[in-house]
C-alpha cells in the first residue's frame, strides 16, 4: 500500500508539471487580469518600471506665425549665401527666428558617406551659409547634429558637414548610444515612445532643418519631413514597414523653427544612397518656409519634376493632422532672383 501511495505521489507530481509548462506556454497570453502575473508576463517584464519619457515643447520650436509674410521664400542663384539670406528675408528675415542668446540647432540630412556632389546628404555650403547666419542674429551657440545610418564619424567627414559647420562657428554633436532618451509623442502611431537624440536637443530654443531633394526608393521623396528620422535612435529600420505614416509621425514629433530644402544640387533618381553623378542635377535653387508640407511639395513639383504625378502618400497623412499645407501655391509663395 505505501508504494502504491508513492507511485501515486510521483505521477501527480509530474502531471502537475506538465501542466504548468502547458499554462506557462500556452495560455499566458491569454491569462485575463485576474490570473497571477507570472502567467500574464511570462517575461517578468510588465512589474519593472517603466522608463521616464521625456517631450519636447508644446508646440515645438515655431514661432509666431503671420498672415501677412509669405510662407515660403525660393531663391534661385549661384551664390549659396546670398541665396539663403533671400530665401530667408523673403519669410520675414533671420530676426524673426533667431534672436540674441538663442541655442539654435541645425539638422542636416548626413545619412550616408557620400561626397557632396552626389546630392545624398545636405550641402556642407549650405549648412556653413545656415551657421553664419544664426551667429549674425546673435545665436550665443549654433549646433549641428544627425544619426546617420551608416558610420557617423565618417559621414560627417566625407560629405564635408562637419569641417564646414566647424569653420563656420558651429559644435557638432555625432552621437553615442548615451546620447539617446525616451521620448513621448503624443498622437504619433509608430513612435508614440521611442528613443531619440536628446544630448544635442538640451537647452536648445530654436531647431531649423536643412535637407537636400532627393529621390527616395520607399517613400519616392526624402526632403525636410523625412529629414527628422535622422534623430530617431533604436530599431528604426523596422518602421520602413509603414514609410509614409512614419513620415507622417514626424511632423508631428518636430515643429521646426523653420526648414531649409538644399535644392542647389538634386538626387533626382536612384535615392535616398545615389552614388553615380548621373544620378544628381544643378538646382541652384534654396527655399526656406515655416511649413514643411508646403516646402516639400515645391521640391516635387519643381526641384524633381514631378508636377502632375500624385503626392507621396505621407502629404495627405500629415495635413490631415493639421501639419501643414501641401498646396504650395496658395500658400504665399515669394520667389527672388540672386545674381
Amino acid at each position: 500500500m505505501a508504494e502504491m501511495d508513492e507511485d501515486r505521489r510521483r505521477l501527480l507530481k509530474g502531471l502537475g508539471a506538465v501542466a504548468g509548462l502547458s499554462l506557462g506556454a500556452g495560455y499566458a497570453a491569454l491569462a485575463p487580469p485576474g490570473w497571477p502575473g507570472s502567467l500574464r508576463d511570462p517575461d517578468g517584464e510588465r512589474g519593472k518600471p517603466r522608463p521616464r519619457a521625456l517631450r519636447l515643447p508644446e508646440g515645438g520650436f515655431a514661432v509666431e506665425p503671420s498672415g501677412v509674410l509669405p510662407l515660403l521664400g525660393v531663391a534661385r542663384g549661384s551664390r549659396v549665401d546670398a541665396m539663403l539670406r533671400a530665401a530667408v528675408d523673403a519669410i520675414g528675415g533671420i530676426r524673426r527666428f533667431v534672436s540674441a542668446g538663442d541655442v539654435v540647432l541645425v539638422k542636416p540630412n548626413v545619412a550616408f558617406e557620400r561626397s557632396a556632389p552626389l546630392g545624398a546628404t545636405t550641402s556642407p555650403e549650405v549648412v556653413a551659409a545656415l551657421v553664419r547666419l544664426c551667429r549674425e542674429a546673435g545665436a550665443s551657440e549654433v549646433r549641428v547634429a544627425d544619426n546617420p545610418i551608416e558610420s557617423p564619424a565618417a559621414c560627417f567627414e566625407r560629405s564635408g558637414v562637419r569641417k564646414a559647420a566647424v569653420d563656420a562657428g558651429a559644435r557638432v554633436y555625432l552621437p553615442t548610444a548615451a546620447d539617446f532618451r525616451l521620448l513621448e509623442t503624443p498622437g504619433a502611431t509608430h513612435i508614440a515612445r521611442w528613443p531619440f537624440f536628446w544630448r544635442p536637443f538640451a537647452g536648445v530654443t530654436k531647431v531649423i532643418g536643412v535637407a537636400p531633394v532627393k529621390d527616395h526608393n520607399l517613400c519616392r521623396a526624402s526632403m525636410t519631413t523625412k529629414n527628422w528620422y535622422g534623430l530617431l535612435g533604436g530599431r528604426r529600420n523596422q518602421l520602413h514597414q509603414d514609410i509614409h505614416g512614419i513620415v507622417a509621425d514626424l511632423a508631428l514629433m518636430l515643429r521646426p523653427t523653420f526648414v531649409v530644402l538644399d535644392g542647389t544640387r538634386v538626387l533626382w533618381r536612384s535615392g535616398p544612397t545615389g552614388g553615380s553623378l548621373a544620378d544628381v542635377r544643378e538646382g541652384r535653387t534654396l527655399v526656406a518656409s515655416t511649413d514643411s508640407l508646403a516646402a516639400d511639395a515645391f521640391g516635387w513639383d519643381d526641384l524633381l519634376g514631378r508636377a502632375g504625378e500624385p503626392l507621396p502618400a505621407y502629404f495627405a497623412k500629415a495635413a490631415s493632422r493639421g501639419l501643414g499645407t501641401p498646396d504650395w501655391r496658395s500658400a504665399n509663395a515669394r520667389e527672388v532672383q540672386v545674381g
